[in-house]
């Protein structure tokens, strides 16, 4: 993992909006209607050349694929592995209770969207035994990369956590969440090898560390939360072996989404379970209002020397383009919190494609986000390097 040894590099969280048209035919496609894969294969290969470029326009660093061939950041995981089925009643967040004209608001602003809201349950044994629709994202993204005349520095490629999927799909088979855990981080292992083969980062997704405590987990005590959240990194650090830990990215986050999040769960009491992780970098949200004073945590609880931060600088629900200025300001901060320059790199808060067709932000919008943490960041190298 490329460190930013002599300027800010800049990155984001991995997803980014979709065409309408590829939106349509993978919600088509979870709904299991007929879909031409022709077509369906046309729409990925020209939608990730497209975030590829306008990723380099923006100066972004270390690209990804953005998801384009995924229906969700975690609902491809039940089409490509056996097991799953049925649907889940997911609990509402904490703060959906506390504000119900909120709630209410949002309900009618909703329109079509995947299955997050009642993904599958886990019926039977887990198997991941066919990586063909793996296969061909990372066959996808390498050929894409291939025919760019410019290159990027560097690219990663994000896959869903053991821990999201125990927290979001309900276990209906296993005898207890552990066992349930442990299946999945089994079986994900594979898709994890697979990236890492190909050559690319690997970002795990794991939202369960900072939203779950205020869902899935709001009615249990804190210890018991802890307790399951220790076990997600234990889950972690099994699908992970074998990966050299500097080529691993963590991205945790309270929810890619604009509500009151008045009981998001502190980060300083995160961090010490984060640490625990094998990873080489953590990516964490701080550019939205209720997570921009956390980088205390950090100095009470500094960041491992063999961890990477990537702050978010850029927030992902609001089309407000950040000004420069204020950018180079967040990663001036993020730097003083972890007291080295080249163990920073600027990111975003969350991604902003994270399910098909729910983007908050406008895709015109996000460029210029993107280019403005990439002006943000030479801003800021000119301060810390002179």
């Amino acid at each position: 993992m490329l460190t930013s040894r002599d300027r800010i590099l800049t990155t984001h969280c991995g997803s980014l909006p979709r065409p309408a048209r590829l939106s349509e035919l993978l919600l088509n496609q979870e709904a299991g209607e007929v879909v031409d894969e022709a077509i369906l294969q046309r729409e990925c290969a020209g939608a990730v050349a497209g975030v590829l470029r306008a990723q380099l326009d923006a100066g972004v660093d270390v690209v990804s694929d953005g998801e384009q061939p995924r229906v969700g950041f975690s609902m491809y995981v039940p089409q490509r592995m056996e097991g799953f089925g049925g649907e889940s009643t997911r609990p509402i967040p904490r703060d959906y209770e506390d504000f119900p004209l909120f709630r209410e608001r949002m309900a009618q602003r909703a329109g079509r969207r995947n299955r997050i809201a009642t993904p599958p349950q886990a019926i039977g044994e887990l198997r991941y035994t066919d990586l063909k629709a793996a296969q061909a994202e990372c066959d996808l993204f390498a050929g894409a990369l291939a025919r760019l005349p410019q290159k990027p520095a560097e690219t990663f490629m994000t896959a869903a956590s053991p821990g999201i999927i125990a927290t979001t799909m309900e276990n209906k088979y296993y005898d207890t969440y552990e066992a349930y855990v442990f299946a999945l981080a089994r079986e994900l292992k594979k898709e994890y090898q697979l990236i890492a083969a190909s050559g690319f980062l690997l970002q795990l997704d794991a939202p369960d560390f900072g939203l779950e405590r205020a869902r899935r987990f709001k009615n249990q005590t804190e210890r018991e939360f802890l307790r399951a959240m220790e076990i997600n990194v234990e889950a972690i650090n099994r699908a992970t072996a074998g990966i050299r830990r500097e080529c691993i990215r963590l991205h945790i986050c309270w929810g890619n989404t604009e509500h009151p999040h008045t009981h998001d769960y502190p980060l300083a009491s995160l961090l010490p379970l984060l640490y625990q992780a094998r990873v080489g970098a953590l990516s964490i949200e701080f550019a939205n209002p209720r997570h921009q004073h956390e980088y205390a945590a950090l100095r009470s609880n500094p960041l491992p020397a063999d961890m990477l931060l990537i702050p978010g600088v850029i927030d992902t629900t609001t089309n407000f383009v950040e000004h420069p200025m204020v950018v180079a300001n967040r990663i001036c901060e993020a730097v003083g919190a972890v007291g080295d320059r080249s163990r920073v790199i600027a990111g975003t808060d969350c991604g902003f494609g994270t399910s098909a067709g729910t983007e908050a932000v406008s895709a015109d919008v996000v460029w210029a986000k993107l280019k403005a943490c990439r002006e943000g960041a030479d801003i800021a190298t000119r301060r810390l390097w002179s």
